[in-house]
């Protein structure tokens, strides 16, 4: 297979499993990064995890920036959009989010349409999906539910998200092309690392592994695992009935406590440092108080959202890997690369 596919955002946790699942497909993939002394490492990273890197380019690429775009996108047949910034601890000024967001989209359909790529894949998120909405409600959210930016505890993250999606949408309705988009709209994204750089779900599992965290807030997490959500893209990518659509994608919804208690059985080795208490809501609303990272999340606590992922299911003709294992691979990375 000699077809092309520019990935921006290559150096990022799913950017890296989405190149890894291209590369072992046989696509040439020209990825993007900010600056090209990151590709030595990308490139060295995915030769370890057995990828074929003679197909692999690099170009220097800014979501701020016009230069460059219209030059990436020479000799390309598809565009995997998934270079987005994403945070745990929201910034002062939400625009330091949003505008990336948001023009970052805009410069890469804008260059992909002009180029006449044949389909372009995006990563949104369940961000731009499940949020400023009703906290009672129960039914799962689906690809015809939007965050509503104008309900509470909407985050600046949630508000790049939901906004560089609708941007991207109104592109190609505009161009007459809204069948050659599909969106990618994942939860957390846990599994296994490539490299050394936990990123920003990591995280999270890191900070229960290494005592950092006391006790296991009442929030939950909605878990997908990032080589379901790498397939799914490709798979986006050429499905005849994928093009105009949107893809939720979270295979389970579980609690921190419930995380906590996997990770103990899990490894044992690490089991005085996991948390065994749960934090009472009280308490996290002052804790978040010295946290910025909790305090970012105050809006979830105790708030149970679920999605439905049988479009991606069927898109991957199979179903998603269970959240176990899922948080296992994460937390056997983080070991292996001395991370915990």
């Amino acid at each position: 297979m000699t077809d092309r596919v520019l990935l921006t955002g290559i150096s990022g946790f799913l950017g890296g499993h989405v190149a890894l699942q291209l590369l072992n497909a046989g696509y040439i993939v020209r990825g993007s990064v900010r600056n090209l002394s990151r590709a030595d490492k990308v490139k060295a990273t995915l030769a370890k995890a057995g990828a074929d890197v003679s197909r692999l380019e690099f170009v220097a690429l800014d979501l701020e920036k016009d230069e460059g775009w219209d030059a990436a996108m020479e000799g390309v047949r598809f565009v995997q959009h998934i270079a987005s910034p994403f945070v745990l601890q929201m910034p002062e000024d939400k625009n330091d989010l949003i505008r990336p967001a948001v023009e970052g989209t805009e410069r890469a359909l804008s260059a992909a349409l002009a180029a006449n790529v044949e389909r372009i894949v995006l990563t949104s998120s369940m961000a731009a999906i499940a949020y400023g909405h009703d906290k009672s409600r129960t039914a799962p959210f689906t690809a015809n539910d939007w965050t509503n930016l104008e309900g509470r505890d909407v985050t600046p993250y949630t508000e790049s998200k939901t906004r560089a999606e609708r941007r991207a949408w109104e592109i190609m309705r505009a161009a007459g092309r809204e069948k050659d988009l599909a969106t990618i709209n994942p939860s957390g994204i846990f599994g296994p690392l490539l490299d050394e750089d936990p990123g920003t779900s990591a995280t999270l599992v890191q900070r229960l592994m290494n005592g950092s965290v006391p006790a296991s807030p009442r929030i939950p997490l909605v878990v997908i695992d990032v080589r379901d959500v790498a397939q799914a893209h490709v798979a986006a990518m050429t499905s005849p009935n994928a093009g105009g659509h949107r893809f939720p994608m979270g295979e389970s919804t579980m609690f921190f406590g419930e995380v906590a208690a996997l990770l103990r059985n899990a490894f044992p080795a690490y089991a005085n440092k996991i948390p065994r208490r749960r934090l009472p809501d009280w308490a996290v609303r002052v804790y978040a108080l010295f946290d910025r990272d909790l305090r970012s999340n105050l809006g979830e606590l105790g708030v149970l959202k679920r999605l439905d992922s049988s479009a991606a299911m069927r898109l991957l003709d199979r179903k998603l890997t269970p959240a176990d294992a899922s948080f296992i691979a994460t937390g056997e990375s983080l070991i292996a690369h001395g991370l915990v």
